[in-house]
């Protein structure tokens, strides 16, 4: 069998990774959420649209509507999220400057949020993004407009001790991180024309 050597990408992509093991009493400062929000803010978007709205929750700043946030997570989240102290949501704001539908809208908030993980792992922090969430309870327990989508809920820490997961995500912690193979993913010039690497 051939060996394919894998070139190097930057170790801020490497070292990305969705933990579970978060820290209960180290809280997140104001100057480093406003980090993450900085480079969410500077994310990319079709024709500069911009149309991500994040929500953040600080548990240590307000417990009763972090808690209301939390209620919208599914239950096998909320067995590790419950250390976060700070959960957040990324909104796609459906319409355009014009007003008409933004169809990049939900492209262009991943991408912000993809730049706030990777601020958070520059500073050594963990941004989980979850898709196990209630989004219409969200849209009611916070009144957000029908022009709004939520995307993904975050969980925000630093990294915490692994022996407070139950025995199953400690494992899933411990596990290598793993990804398909180039050539079931990448084509070129055509459809299922795996790229050569």
């Amino acid at each position: 069998m051939m060996t394919i050597s894998i070139p190097a990408v930057h170790s801020i992509i490497n070292e990305r990774i969705s933990k579970r093991a978060l820290d209960p009493d180290r809280p997140v400062t104001p100057e480093t959420l406003l980090s993450l929000i900085e480079a969410a803010r500077w994310a990319p978007s079709c024709n500069n649209e911009q149309p991500w709205r994040f929500i953040f929750w600080d548990k240590n700043k307000d417990q009763s509507n972090w808690h209301k946030a939390f209620s919208c997570l599914a239950e096998g989240n909320q067995i590790w999220v419950q250390h976060a102290p700070v959960l957040a949501v990324s909104l796609a704001y459906q319409l355009n400057k014009k007003g008409l539908p933004n169809y990049w809208a939900q492209y262009d908030t991943g991408a912000a949020a993809l730049n706030l993980c990777l601020q958070a792992t520059a500073l050594e922090m963990i941004a989980h993004q979850m898709g196990g969430f209630d989004p219409k309870q969200l849209m009611e327990a916070f009144s957000l407009p029908e022009t709004i989508t939520p995307m993904s809920m975050i969980a925000i820490g630093y990294p915490g001790d692994t022996q407070r997961l139950p025995e199953k995500l400690q494992i899933r912690e411990m596990a290598q991180r793993e990804r398909r193979p180039v050539n079931e993913l990448f084509f070129e010039s055509s459809w299922n024309h795996p790229i050569k690497n």
